[in-house]
């Protein structure tokens, strides 16, 4: 049994917390949506025993708390976060996993500091700036649109809106034993209203072209774009990933689940990122 340690930091702009399990090198995990530190605790539990795994709490989420809660979070801030983090910690490259807009997060990091990253494992990168005109158009409108319809219906509203257009449906989501899913109950509204209110616009008008595609392809991080056996391959989500390895000239790994499967298959998951870490 691994003990949490549980700290905090103080960054530009806001007081970050994050918590450190288990003994080796330092794998940070950096999740998708309204995932706090706590989100993925199945997964950790299968790596404490190879890897000093990191997670924290974004900015604006949970008790990473912000000196203006009003004014939301700018993607700069969130790399310039987990580049004082990773600083804080080691002196080495680390490894990372980044889900969602976790991966949005560390394919930026890996362009402004490749020297703190080994391995960026980047699932289901949301960021439609990497598709084509016409994907990339029609993706901003359904973030867009599920940004209105929780303005409009309400914060459950607008993450069954989430769930359509990143192809989870709770019909054909299995999982395994062992997975800790959390319920959808008011004491997640406050991540998702931050989350879908500022984070998904931030995510959305990422950009990630060629020549930065490039930038990566040539540096030092070694990046494996990822994505989820049963994420249907028309959303964006998915689409993106394809696009992301296209553009590094890698192939694509699947990984058990969908775009949540490091949380509906924590297990499953766990070994096919140790294979490729």
């Amino acid at each position: 049994m691994h003990d949490t340690s549980i700290r905090t930091m103080s960054v530009p702009g806001a007081t970050l917390h994050y918590q450190l399990r288990g003994s080796g090198p330092l794998l940070l995990v950096s999740q998708s949506g309204e995932g706090d530190a706590d989100r993925s605790d199945a997964l950790v539990d299968h790596l404490v025993d190879t890897y000093t795994v990191v997670t924290y709490d974004r900015r604006g989420l949970s008790r990473s708390v912000l000196d203006d809660p009003g004014r939301g979070a700018t993607l700069d801030e969130h790399v310039d976060d987990v580049h004082r983090l990773l600083a804080e910690l080691t002196g080495e490259p680390a490894a990372m996993l980044g889900c969602s807009m976790g991966a949005v997060i560390g394919l930026r990091l890996a362009q402004r500091h490749p020297g703190q990253l080994s391995t960026l494992v980047a699932h289901e990168p949301a960021i439609p700036g990497l598709l084509p005109d016409a994907e990339r158009r029609h993706a901003q409108n359904e973030l867009d649109e599920m940004r209105a319809v929780f303005e409009r219906d309400g914060w459950i509203a607008g993450v069954k809106k989430i769930g359509q257009i990143l192809g989870i449906d709770p019909a054909r989501q299995e999982s395994e034993p062992g997975a800790r899913l959390a319920k959808l109950d008011a004491s997640r509204e406050p991540n998702f209203t931050f989350f879908i209110r500022y984070d998904a616009l931030t995510m959305s008008r990422a950009e990630l072209g060629a020549d930065e595609l490039d930038v990566l392809k040539s540096g030092p991080v070694r990046i494996v774009p990822a994505a989820g056996l049963i994420t249907p391959k028309s959303v964006f989500d998915y689409r993106c990933a394809e696009e992301l390895a296209a553009g590094l000239g890698a192939g694509l790994v699947h990984f058990p689940g969908g775009h949540n499967g490091n949380l509906t298959h924590p297990k499953g998951f766990a070994e096919v990122l140790r294979t490729v870490l």
